[in-house]
């Protein structure tokens, strides 16, 4: 009989929203389901989520697709997942939580990081990893909770992640990839663990709470009896460990394509800015920032910077405009303001008007990290009407991205993008012009579970190389290169000198201007 498992199932699990998404072998997307994600948030900067409710949201997301693929389990060749990165995911005895996870947006490690950030060791930490230590990382929590929360350290028998967890539920084995060790623990140039890590995070009496270290697109394992019946599909259905979410999106967006590493910006609430380069050639920065991830190709890594805030400014910039007409008893949604983006531009003239996007409470984190980092408007005149602030917000955006990549060495030779603001034709425009490349926009749909999902067809032997899988999954995704216009690239570089003047001469003032103001007494209020 033919062998007629002609399907693989990406499973992403995001922050707010599980999904799983089935795809041909060859790449083209059959079908997706989801189920919403939920995590508390606490006074004291926590963030954390049920480690049982993510395994039940997963089977929902699993059983939603079966129901909309027929004979789903008969035809699942293999099962690939991946998921928020950072966090920590504790397990105890019987692969039981040993409390819930705490998430990459849990903050409550931050004094941790202050303190092991001033200690001579972190520049170690920082050249193995590629990656600059902040609060959303397993081995600054784990460090925070050998201080102060050592309970939860001694009761679990092993750390894990969020894909790494599902991957325990759905095959019995704990294990974790070689992303996750080499920016967390371990060495980007090795992708194994590294002691001068774990000893600059005072963690190498904790070595042994490290998983192995399993490579998706070479080892799999079975789905386990237990799981098959939970989710409705086939007990000994391969299953393939992801990399983190990260480089799954940019994997599958475009980051390498055509056997050539490529640059890819996924531009949404926040911007993160990848490039795919040979560990050769990667080059750290002074200030110790980004990160540095492996991709599921031999000696070919991703460096990455962030950006806090992206298009949350325009919906700032656009809220306020809606605001004002409510005033006056027009009612204009966000949407109707945010579908007026491209006229308004176009109605601007191009001029020397600055913004710097650090709209987000949380200030900055690429390319450089300053929580007090705040938003700002330079060269304004009475000249200037909404139309040119968007402009300048717009602008923002396109120079934030050239910041992070000169962050990162030249600037590369091409960008593609992904994500809803790329719809834009006057952010590709300015994106195009601020980094001086081409643009093309990837048309890839669930980037990341199809990620995750090519590393399972190489794995299963369907493709021999994951360049030969790109060539069919990616590469067609991709729409046309969109050059940049000479005049706009000049005056984009002529802006960026000064958005870097304007941006280190005004950060003396984020300090001014975040101290507490102080509160008068009773005494000053009887003498004034």
């Amino acid at each position: 009989m033919a062998d007629t498992r002609d399907l693989i199932i990406g499973i992403d699990a995001g922050t707010s929203v599980m999904k799983a998404v089935a795809f041909t072998l060859q790449g083209r997307q059959v079908a997706s389901a989801s189920a919403r994600n939920a995590y508390v948030t606490g006074e004291d900067g926590s963030a954390t989520q049920s480690l049982d409710q993510t395994w039940v949201d997963c089977v929902a997301a699993l059983k939603g697709l079966g129901a909309r693929v027929d004979n789903l389990a008969q035809r699942v060749a293999a099962i690939a997942v991946t998921g928020q990165g950072d966090g920590t995911w504790l397990v105890g005895a019987g692969n039981r939580p040993v409390g819930d996870a705490w998430l990459w947006l849990d903050a409550r490690a931050a004094p941790t990081v202050d303190r092991l950030a001033g200690e001579g060791a972190d520049r170690a930490r920082f050249e193995a990893t590629g990656t600059g230590l902040n609060t959303c990382q397993q081995g600054a929590q784990m460090a925070h909770m050998d201080r102060f929360a050592r309970d939860l350290l001694d009761r679990a028998e092993v750390a894990l992640h969020c894909k790494d967890w599902l991957y325990l539920n759905l095959t019995g084995v704990r294990a974790t990839d070689p992303s996750e060790v080499s920016f967390t623990f371990g060495n980007f140039r090795t992708r194994r663990y590294d002691d001068t890590v774990l000893s600059a995070l005072g963690l190498s009496h904790r070595r042994a709470l490290l998983p192995q270290v399993v490579e998706g697109t070479e080892v799999l394992h079975p789905l386990s009896p237990e799981a098959a019946a939970a989710c409705g599909l086939l007990a000994g259905t391969p299953v393939c460990l992801g990399y983190v979410d990260m480089v799954m999106t940019a994997l599958g967006a475009g980051v390498r394509s055509g056997g050539q590493n490529a640059a890819c910006s996924a531009i949404g609430s926040t911007g993160v800015h990848m490039r795919a380069k040979a560990v050769e050639d990667v080059v750290l920065n002074a200030e110790g920032t980004g990160y540095v991830i492996c991709l599921p190709i031999p000696g070919i890594v991703t460096q990455v910077q962030t950006n806090m805030g992206a298009t949350i400014n325009l919906d700032w910039l656009l809220q306020m405009g809606a605001d004002l007409l409510a005033e006056y008893g027009q009612s204009v949604s966000l949407s109707d303001m945010i579908a007026r983006i491209d006229p308004w531009v176009a109605a601007s003239r191009p001029g020397n008007l600055v913004y710097h996007p650090y709209i987000s409470e949380a200030g900055e984190r690429g390319p450089f990290v300053d929580a007090r980092a705040r938003a700002n408007f330079s060269g304004l005149s009475v000249r200037h009407r909404f139309p040119d602030l968007v402009r300048a917000v717009v602008e923002g955006l396109g120079l934030a991205t050239r910041d992070c990549y000169a962050a990162m060495g030249a600037l590369p030779p091409e960008l593609r993008l992904s994500g809803g603001a790329a719809r834009s034709a006057a952010l590709r425009g300015t994106l195009s012009a601020a980094v001086g490349a081409p643009v093309r926009v990837s048309h890839r749909e669930e980037a990341g579970a199809a990620g995750a999902s090519m590393m399972a067809a190489v794995a299963i032997g369907a493709y021999p190389t994951m360049d030969a899988c790109i060539a069919d999954w990616v590469d067609p995704g991709l729409g046309q290169a969109e050059p940049p216009a000479a005049e706009e690239a000049a005056r984009m570089d002529r802006l960026y000198t000064a958005y870097r003047q304007i941006r280190q001469g005004i950060a003396p003032s984020w300090e001014t201007l975040s101290a507490r103001p102080a509160t008068t007494t009773e005494d000053e209020r009887s003498v004034a």
